[in-house]
């Protein structure tokens, strides 16, 4: 025999649990697929289907101070039938948008793993068929939450997320894709049964009542979702794993504390992070000669952490004091600049306390629109914001990296924020790209680019609809105990226990972004986070950005390309071409502009010079409508005869100035007054029957000089 036989493969543990989310078909199969991860499971939510494997090391890594947590959002093309379009038409780096959604799962899972477990944790969502009407996100958040869940991982879940949309004014949990259209919220929420534990959202300008009862229908559902996970966790749950904790030693840190907490005290009582940063070096060397040689060196980091944290929280629990001195709801210092750079279309700085960006407006043409080849239906986005974190910005010597997933999702909370009050492409034909440097940062660099960029639109004269700001609330907790804060700073982020983003207008909210280190918020928390981020907002759009630009700029920058845009019939959009793109070709050219043209008739029509702009669409108007008796054009001479010259006013169109017609006085020979290639401006005095045009120069200069005359 060529082989031996064999027996068929038979998936014992194999396991499918079917409900419904939001009225559609939920499924999870277990037991068939991946068996060697520590937990697996493929969810189908109407035709989409993700895989989500959670695996975990055995051991911890060594020399480290965090929890090494990776979470991956693979977008596989084939998932929507289509071939990356790509050289090596193979998937490459995640784009932006799988970045996203790392994070918005990142978020809600991280701070319910044990905070001293330091074994490597990776979540990996494979995208395998997208149904356009079915969130892979939301797919992929839950199915990682099932995956953990049965898994032998620590890991006190589940949470479950739902998105939720606002049509028509009226709530919708997880909306179609139709439905998204002309949504006015894209809300995604995370939630255990008890508390919410991520929140994310981009909406046109929805108040505050709105956007909480939003956070609440979410959470409804999710419960709903929660007991679904419950029960497949009682039937195949494995037993959780123990692991060696990495916990500091309770004795030697009450005895740092005991000998050192005046020193931190008063290290720590500054509102400059480069004066507390000094004052904190000369107790990091005591320490370190003092237990480095006992505990190793990398014990040291981890007591001043824990110094830090217990002096910032005791003066925020029991005195209400803030590191740098500031009441409770006080906001920074602010202050806003526009118009910093000469040749950039617009920029603007804005500065809170120690944290300062610099916004830099770009304008171009839709050709320069961000193609995009993700597993969505959206192709092209007019409107990017590039967000940038040197290390210079926070005093570190160390070389440029390109963009990472914080340096992305900031960028992308600040795009959100804006893009609600932009003007569409018919009022405004233009692709827009702002980049905020980040120059100094103590806390909050993402809302100081939201507030920058928009100082950087209104000064380069982009008619957005409101300005919009942004401000970050905190929260400290301990047990039943909490308190909010506004505009808080970097310590304050990195001790605390919440970074609550909120960007809007004075009329609503644009944008959140919710990150927390605890099991989750109460609704009575985000409620008064959200009271206090639009308090600061509009104080700071009334008081710092409209005090520093009170209106959009009425002109472009003279740098700034000019864009108009027209529509013309189907039919003439050949015309408007030519044989082989010469007459458009040639307009360019003649006119130094850059023309688009879409299949409905759009023309988008780009110039740095407004005499060229004009001179391009005049053309363009001449070739697609009949002349006009008494309209003036500009034209080009093409040829001359005995009787007069042959003018062409648009390509393909052409007319006869007569020799009694060139000049006022008298003209013996056509030659004598112009000759091929001359541009004249001429008057349409007559079409006949067959359509052909007579001009007349002598009437186009009567006329110009008579409105030369009255206008003085």
């Amino acid at each position: 025999m060529l082989y031996e036989p064999f027996e068929q493969k038979e998936f014992t543990e194999y396991k499918v649990y079917k409900t419904e989310f939001a009225g559609r078909p939920f499924v999870v199969e277990t037991g068939k697929m991946c068996c060697l991860s520590n937990g697996s499971c493929m969810v189908r939510y109407g035709d989409t289907a993700v895989l989500c494997n959670v695996t975990m090391s055995d051991h911890p890594r060594d020399g480290i101070d965090f929890f090494p947590l990776s979470v991956d959002f693979e977008e596989k093309l084939y998932s929507v039938g289509r071939i990356p379009g790509s050289f090596m038409r193979r998937e490459g780096r995640p784009g932006e948008k799988a970045v996203l959604t790392s994070r918005v799962v990142d978020r809600p899972i991280r701070p319910l793993f044990p905070k001293d477990m330091r074994n490597d944790v990776s979540v990996v969502m494979t995208v395998m068929s997208v149904d356009q009407d079915c969130s892979p996100e939301i797919a992929g958040m839950i199915g990682t939450s099932i995956a953990l869940s049965i898994s032998d991982i620590p890991w006190s879940g589940p949470i479950a997320g739902a998105f939720m949309g606002l049509v028509d004014g009226q709530l919708v949990v997880n909306p179609t894709e139709e439905q998204r259209k002309k949504s006015d919220l894209a809300l995604t929420v995370a939630a255990s049964q008890e508390k919410i534990v991520m929140i994310e959202a981009g909406a046109n300008e929805v108040d505050e009542i709105t956007m909480l009862d939003a956070i609440k229908t979410a959470h409804t559902e999710i419960k709903k979702m929660i007991a679904f996970i419950n029960g497949i966790v009682a039937e195949i749950g494995k037993p959780k794993i123990d692991f060696q904790s990495m916990e500091l030693d309770h004795d030697l840190f009450e005895a740092v504390k005991e000998q050192y907490l005046d020193d931190f005290k008063a290290a720590m009582d500054t509102d400059d992070k480069n004066v507390r940063d000094a004052a904190l070096a000369p107790i990091r060397d005591r320490l370190s000669a003092q237990y480095a040689e006992q505990w190793g060196d990398g014990i040291i980091e981890t007591l001043m952490y824990k110094m830090q944290k217990f002096v910032v929280r005791r003066w925020l629990l029991d005195d209400g004091k803030r590191v740098d001195g500031r009441g409770i709801n006080q906001i920074r210092p602010l202050a806003a600049e526009v118009s910093l750079l000469p040749r950039a279309h617009g920029s603007g700085m804005f500065t809170r306390g120690q944290t300062q960006v610099l916004t830099v407006a770009t304008l171009s043409n839709s050709r320069d629109a961000q193609i995009l080849d993700g597993i969505d239906n959206e192709e092209t986005k007019r409107y990017m914001h590039h967000y940038n974190f040197p290390p210079y910005s926070v005093g570190e010597a160390r070389g440029l990296r390109s963009p990472g997933r914080r340096e992305i999702g900031h960028g992308a909370l600040a795009e959100r924020a804006l893009l609600p009050v932009l003007p569409s492409e018919e009022e405004f034909p233009y692709a827009m790209r702002l980049v905020s440097e980040v120059l100094s940062s103590n806390g909050s660099t993402s809302q100081a680019s939201i507030c920058g960029s928009t100082l950087a639109l209104m000064d380069a004269g982009v008619p957005i609809k409101a300005p919009v700001a942004g401000i970050s609330c905190g929260l400290i907790t301990e047990g039943e105990r909490w308190m909010t804060m506004v505009d808080i700073q970097g310590v304050e982020d990195f001790h605390g226990d919440m970074d609550f983003k909120v960007g809007g207008t004075k009329n609503g909210i644009t944008a959140i972004q919710m990150d927390i280190k605890i099991d989750g918020l109460t609704y009575e928390i985000i409620e008064d986070a959200f009271a206090k981020c639009k308090i600061a907002r509009e104080h700071i759009i009334d008081e710092v950005i409209l005090k520093a630009i009170p209106a959009v700029r009425s002109e472009l920058s003279k740098y700034a390309p000019k864009m108009q845009t027209l529509r013309i019939p189907v039919d003439k959009i050949s015309e408007v071409i030519g044989k082989g793109g010469k007459v458009i070709q040639k307009i360019c050219a003649d006119c130094s502009a850059k023309i688009d043209i879409e299949e409905d008739g759009h023309i988008f029509i780009c110039a740095v010079a407004k005499e060229d702009l004009d001179r391009a669409v005049s053309i363009i108007r001449t070739i697609v409508e009949d002349p006009e008796i008494g309209a003036i054009y500009k034209g080009r001479v093409t040829r001359l005869m005995n009787f007069g010259a042959f003018v062409e006013i648009a390509p393909g169109k052409e007319g006869l100035v007569h020799i009694s017609h060139l000049d006022a006085k008298r003209v013996e020979k056509v030659e004598d007054v112009v000759a091929v290639g001359d541009e004249l401006l001429v008057k349409v005095i007559k079409i006949d029957g067959q359509g052909r045009i007579d001009l007349s120069r002598k009437e186009a200069l009567a006329d110009l000089a008579a409105r030369q005359q009255q206008n003085g």
